[in-house]
């Protein structure tokens, strides 16, 4: 018991324990002379405080009668059935739950029908004695001593072996063999676990993730565990048998506890108990990657929907048909001959020259058409930029059915680079750990697809297991696992083409549906104004016209109109009637022609 720790109630020391412990040992050695060993413990002190208690709520029950009603007794019953039942008892128990005073074991308390103490003492076993190194307290916790200002702390504890330093448990004996850690070597990553010899000095070196996520588990420990790594070979220097075979040598006692990236799965559970796992858990699939991106003479095409483009002509003709009919009775440029007016509608949608524009009606509808085509220009062009700039990586295999059906060859690790076209592979299957490290290198040629085939990861194989794998658990769960992970990884590449969509990004109409929607109402509305305009101030024609004449007729008629010039514009007016430029006799009458018109139009009208 030397060095231990214990606890027991406090008894606070006071003149009236200690005359009561002189009265208690001079009437035990009167009555038992011969008996020298009899002391009072905290038993027999609790056992006068309650009597004392007891006492105390008689008394403030005051001039009661004590009277007991008798028990109905049969045949079968006890002894104890013969005791009366107090007819005061609930008032005596709720008189003594509320007594309180200072007796003999400290302050006198009922909580909860127990008797409660105040306060607890810490002591150290110390030889056959023991000696007080702090107390505890319900309301302060551990303390030094029994006042407000003391320090949250303990006296100084000597600890087994007469020693003042904690000791962290158990410790395997010096004189006894340290476990044997069996270790893989030269297989798979080195990442995980590597194996470095020196051969000046004859000694080997272990490192590696799964090594140092083993070592941070080791040390939090709460016992020391020595222990060595024996990597797992033959007499030429390379690895003895597979995972399987190094597994199964903790079961053959050749090794104690395994380390490595050691894959939990049931036919090795049957030989050892494993760890709960330190990696990500799974087996995946991983491909070589195309880059297709749009490297073809189309390719302009791309970046819009076929239904994008086909509304983009449309409303290309439709609004140069609006713009040709507000601008041809009143704007020179659009008149002519048809390759004429043809070229200059071309000029002016394609170079976006408004100043050949003279309609205000014409000037909105091209405004909001050069939004439209301004906004549909910028995501043309990054779109465009993005298929010929940005890597589009696609998998040369979906899923693990399309593999099977192609029926490529299944290998690994040295065939992969070469890929199945110079006699390689198509596919790898391995493990999560593993392929996260194939990837962080060759990001931009290798992608994991398919579904994930779950199982249990990598685990250490210990007889340690329930504490190692507590411990396991705290090293993954902290800061110390992102250590290990950029120390033996390297920090997470950035790989963008792993991100990029496989799918189409070409611009539909859906998103410019809209734009479009205003752009045609601005130019229905255009030209229905134009043409009720038009036909309002030509309703001469009309009015003038057989009555006899067909629909048809009438709409020649207007036609006939229509192709006039507006005379009255201010663009033919403020060229042909300026003062610096001779009219000639056709243009005077036609003017004059037309203020007459307009006279006899306006005499007319109601």
């Amino acid at each position: 018991m030397q060095g231990v720790l214990g606890v027991k109630p406090h008894v606070p020391r006071s003149k009236e324990l200690e005359s009561f412990k002189i009265r208690w040992k001079r009437e035990i050695q009167q009555e038992y002379p011969t008996n020298e060993s009899f002391e009072l413990n905290i038993f027999g002190l609790w056992a006068y405080d309650a009597a004392s208690g007891l006492a105390m709520a008689v008394e403030k029950l005051g001039a009661t009668n004590f009277s007991f009603q008798k028990s109905h007794i049969s045949r079968n019953s006890t002894d104890l059935d013969t005791v009366g039942v107090s007819l005061i008892g609930p008032k005596l128990l709720q008189s003594l739950l509320n007594t309180r005073f200072r007796g003999l074991s400290g302050d006198f308390q009922i909580v909860n029908r127990q008797l409660h103490s105040s306060a607890f003492q810490v002591v150290n076993v110390i030889r056959k004695g023991e000696r007080g190194v702090g107390f505890w307290t319900p309301e302060n916790g551990t303390v030094r001593k029994l006042d407000s200002t003391s320090k949250p702390n303990l006296g100084t504890i000597v600890w087994p072996g007469e020693s003042p330093s904690v000791p962290k448990g158990w410790v395997l004996p010096t004189n006894e063999k340290k476990l044997r850690i069996g270790v893989p070597v030269g297989q798979g990553y080195s990442e995980f676990v590597k194996v470095t010899r020196d051969p000046s000095s004859n000694t080997t070196e272990v490192t590696g993730f799964s090594i140092a996520v083993f070592d941070a588990a080791m040390v939090a420990l709460p016992y020391v565990v020595p222990y060595e790594y024996i990597p797992f070979e033959g007499p030429d220097g390379k690895q003895a048998g597979d995972y399987n075979d190094l597994i199964y040598q903790v079961y053959l006692q050749k090794y104690d506890a395994v380390v490595g990236d050691t894959t939990i799965l049931a036919n090795r559970s049957l030989y050892v108990d494993f760890t709960l796992p330190y990696t990500d858990s799974g087996l995946s699939m991983v491909v070589p990657t195309i880059d297709k991106r749009k490297k073809n003479a189309w390719v302009f095409l791309k970046p819009l929907t076929w239904d994008l483009w086909v509304t983009s002509f449309c409303f290309f003709v439709f609004t140069g048909f609006v713009i040709w009919v507000l601008e041809h009775r009143v704007n020179k440029d659009f008149r002519g001959p048809r390759s004429h007016q043809v070229g200059h509608y071309l000029l002016v949608f394609i170079l976006n020259i408004e100043e050949r524009i003279v309609s205000n009606l014409a000037r909105i509808v091209m405004i909001i058409w050069f939004f439209v085509v301004l906004i549909l220009t910028q995501s043309y062009t990054a779109s465009l930029a993005s298929m010929l700039t940005v890597q589009q990586l696609n998998p040369t295999i979906t899923d693990i059915n399309e593999l099977i059906k192609k029926g490529e060859p299944k290998n690994w690790m040295n065939y992969f680079p070469n890929k199945s076209s110079k006699g390689g592979i198509a596919a790898a299957f391995d493990e999560i750990p593993y392929m996260k490290i194939f990837l962080a290198k060759y990001c931009s040629k290798y992608t994991a697809v398919g579904p994930t085939y779950k199982f249990d990861g990598f685990g250490f194989g210990s007889p340690l297991v329930a504490d190692v794998s507590r411990e396991v658990l705290n090293v993954t769960e902290g800061a110390k696992m992102l250590q290990f992970e950029k120390a033996w990884f390297g920090q997470t590449p950035s790989c963008p083409e792993l991100t990029s969509s496989v799918s189409s990004n070409s611009i539909g109409l859906n998103s410019f549906w809209g734009l479009f929607l205003i752009a045609g109402v601005a130019s229905c509305v255009a030209l229905t104004t134009c043409i009720t305009m038009f036909l309002y101030e030509n309703r001469d024609i009309l009015i003038n016209l057989n009555p006899s004449s067909s629909i048809w007729g009438k709409i020649k008629a207007m036609a006939t109109r229509f192709e006039d010039k507006d005379l009255r514009s201010h663009t033919f007016r403020n060229s042909d009637l300026s003062s610096n430029r001779p009219m000639h006799p056709h243009i005077l009458f036609e003017y004059e022609l037309a203020n007459i018109n307009h006279e006899q139009t306006r005499c007319h009208a109601p």
